[in-house]
């Protein structure tokens, strides 16, 4: 079992879980966030605490303990403060647009890229940057990707969507051979 997931997980000011029929649920002042969870774990649930522990012997049961305390915590930060992952765009001509609930990117094609914004999660989009934002870190993580797949950075000029800060290794490209 994890060291993280012998640990209680203290609940903040302002965040309540319940937990009934296989599902946590966790409420905080930004949304309400759940997730089902398997029968090899035990969930106990006190006023400010909640406490996995496996409910049989098995490295499955153990592994699943620690990883709920994880999905748990996550969770808690989510409901609490949110996640948020910032793309950049980077080429001659590259655009992004925010058009109500759909977001148009312009990265080369012959057309714009359109992809709808999933439900529970808002996108701003400032010059070249794109801020993904959200209560599930999850989603936030999986749009992101989504959207950074259109158009990964290319190693010779670094052109491409990319995430804020990600280093991308360049290479030389053609030399003038004499």
């Amino acid at each position: 079992m994890s060291r993280f997931g012998k640990k209680p997980i203290v609940l903040p000011q302002g965040v309540t879980a319940s937990f009934e029929e296989r599902t946590l649920t966790v409420r905080g002042p930004k949304g309400v966030l759940s997730r089902t969870l398997a029968d090899d774990v035990a969930v106990t649930l006190s006023e400010r605490e909640v406490a996995f522990a496996p409910a049989r012997e098995s490295n499955h049961a153990r592994a699943l303990s620690g990883t709920y305390a994880a999905h748990l915590s996550n969770m808690i930060a989510g409901v609490t403060e949110g996640f948020a992952k910032r793309l950049e765009i980077e080429g001659i001509g590259y655009r992004v647009e925010a058009r109500g609930n759909d977001l148009a990117l312009s990265v080369g094609f012959s057309h714009p890229v359109v992809m709808s914004v999933p439900a529970g999660l808002a996108v701003s989009v400032e010059k070249n940057v794109i801020a993904v934002s959200g209560i599930d870190k999850e989603s936030v993580g999986q749009f992101a990707a989504v959207i950074r797949r259109v158009k990964p950075p290319e190693p010779y000029k670094g052109k491409g969507i990319r995430y804020e800060g990600e280093y991308v290794l360049r290479k030389q490209g053609k030399r003038a051979t004499a």
